[in-house]
């Protein structure tokens, strides 16, 4: 999905908030995404520090994917740096959001940790959960289960089946918590890696699936965004990151409603 934006764009994604860009690029994917739309300029530490163009679950599952994924797997994210300014909606597409980050996450990214960890019936409750209910009930049985599994094998001393139910606990009460707080969708995806390969791919796509929820935003053209970025790394470069300056000024003019 993302293949190339890193270049295209000439910017890097980076962990953490910044205060502004250094003079070779590099934030966090929101504060990206505020520089390719053109806005002014502030560190993200959370998603309500966003834009209210942002859509807040959209914004928090994006940095903690941001946040929690390898160097080598953040690129994947570069392409949402384009969609991600505009993509607010109305509060029942925001809550349908949530939901949807919450129940992908359920149905496809714990199973297959559930199964490695010796949990097949549960990986095909999960695998299988009805609507956001049935999705979260699955998820605490999981993270019982899992609680379980882990204590019995530490007693045992199996302790590679204990950190894989360690990690299917964690990532199960995660889950449950995501249908409240869409930033811990992401942490499902963060407990799962580990253990299975292709799961950033698949945190990627529940992503991308959640922006078309609701009308959508039109993605940024990627000259114009790289225009921008251009313009913020040379403020970087001639004024020093972190003057006051750098911090407040806007990138090439935005046509983004804030």
């Amino acid at each position: 999905m993302a293949a190339g934006f890193e270049q295209i764009l000439n910017w890097r994604l980076l962990a953490g908030s910044h205060d502004f860009p250094g003079p070779d690029g590099g934030t966090c994917i929101n504060e990206a995404a505020i520089v390719a739309a053109g806005l002014p300029y502030r560190a993200i530490r959370a998603s309500t520090d966003c834009p209210p163009c942002f859509s807040q679950p959209l914004a928090a599952y994006a940095l903690g994917l941001n946040d929690a994924m390898p160097d080598g797997e953040r690129p994947r994210l570069m392409a949402f740096v384009l969609r991600l300014a505009g993509s607010t909606a109305e509060p029942e597409t925001e809550a349908r959001r949530v939901a949807f980050l919450a129940e992908a996450s359920v149905r496809r990214i714990l199973p297959p940790l559930l199964d490695t960890a010796g949990l097949p019936a549960l990986a095909a409750r999960c695998d299988g959960a009805c609507g956001p209910e049935g999705a979260r009930t699955a998820a605490r049985d999981a993270a019982w289960e899992g609680g379980a599994l882990a204590d019995a094998a530490s007693r045992r001393g199996a302790w590679t089946q204990g950190a894989r139910a360690s990690a299917v606990a964690r990532a199960a009460s995660a889950a449950v918590k995501a249908f409240c707080d869409a930033r811990c969708a992401a942490e499902v995806a963060e407990g799962v890696a580990p253990f299975i390969d292709g799961t950033w791919a698949v945190a990627a796509q529940i992503l991308d699936e959640a922006l078309a929820l609701g009308r959508g935003a039109p993605s940024i053209d990627a000259g114009l965004a790289r225009d921008r970025f251009d313009a913020a790394r040379a403020r970087a470069g001639l004024r020093g990151p972190g003057s006051s300056q750098t911090r407040t000024g806007s990138a090439v003019g935005s046509n983004v409603t804030v």
